[in-house]
């Protein structure tokens, strides 16, 4: 099987493009590395293209696919030109399902949790959708295309919500680094970790391990759709902080502080069951295991990024 994985020099991108080779797929990888980090990729044996999806000459340059991942995007949920976002994010994509179409290849993409806003928890994918910044605006109109176009491509095309992913590789995103990892960074130092007052906010966090399962039994799938990808359970910052002291054996007590921005998402749950339909996904870490393998990762890791939370 040959599969093209976009954004394969990110976070789950990399992750994912590491895993299918593992199981013996011929993969290759776009990324234009504005974002993504080539230490990503060092153990990597497939081919790399360094263009932006919007750039590539699909038509000569891409070999033909039998699944395409499409992980590329800008995440940096705090960039508020809504132009940049939409053209990055939603019109790269329209490039991907025009190849995809054109090569009769299966789609995963990459949606985000960020679609439900401070929509009622826990999230389910039919209810309604309040996107709070461009970035999940961004991914709304994605996902809207989607459930109007199945209907007329003979394609498959599976849209992934992604709630609050963690784990190994996610170094290089320094400040849009997952919370655990930057409050790791804290504590590794002997700080005292800096929350929002007064960590009683909950997050629904996915290891990357079980996204990257997801992506794989999503490419799987006979059938299109949209579904979440996280636990199906909110954890409070504050349980996360008292995760971590365990996994590191320290003791430290949180440090408040005042939440600076009014698109924050105050409480995000995944609703598990479409993903259990769709492509027969649940997850298989407990949120205290995979707290506990990432920082046995971390531990044997000796130079990290620093980030200031």
């Amino acid at each position: 099987m040959r599969a093209l994985v976009t954004g394969g020099a990110g976070f789950i991108g990399s992750n994912l493009a590491l895993e299918l080779e593992k199981q013996g797929w011929k993969v290759t990888v776009v990324d234009n590395f504005f974002s993504g980090d080539f230490k990503n990729l060092t153990t990597f044996k497939g081919e790399v293209i360094p263009e932006n999806v919007l750039d590539v000459d699909w038509a000569i340059r891409v070999p033909r696919p039998d699944v395409i991942f499409h992980q590329a995007a800008i995440t940096d949920t705090t960039i508020l030109d809504q132009k940049f976002m939409v053209r990055e994010n939603f019109e790269g994509f329209h490039k991907i399902l025009k190849f995809a179409i054109k090569n009769k290849a299966k789609v995963v993409y990459a949606s985000s949790a960020g679609v439900y806003g401070n929509g009622p928890a826990p999230q389910k994918v039919n209810q309604e959708l309040f996107p709070l910044n461009p970035y999940a605006f961004s991914k709304y109109l994605m996902d809207q295309y989607v459930f109007d176009l199945a209907k007329h491509v003979p394609i498959t095309i599976v849209g992934l919500r992604y709630f609050n992913v963690f784990g190994p590789r996610e170094q290089h995103k320094k400040k849009a680094a997952s919370m655990i990892y930057q409050l790791y960074l804290q504590m590794k130092e002997g700080r005292r970790p800096r929350i929002f007052k007064f960590g009683e906010q909950k997050r629904d966090h996915i290891y990357v391990k079980d996204v990257v399962r997801a992506n794989i039994l999503a490419a799987e799938s006979k059938k299109s759709g949209v579904v979440n990808v996280g636990t199906g359970r909110g954890t409070s910052f504050n349980e996360l902080v008292s995760e971590l002291n365990r996994s590191l054996g320290t003791l430290l007590e949180p440090e408040y502080f005042d939440n600076p921005y009014d698109f924050y998402q105050t409480d995000t749950c995944a609703e598990p069951q479409s993903a259990k339909e769709l492509i027969g996904f649940k997850t298989e870490f407990s949120f205290a295991d995979a707290v506990k393998d990432y920082v046995t990762w971390l531990e044997s890791r000796s130079k990290l990024v620093p980030v200031t939370a």
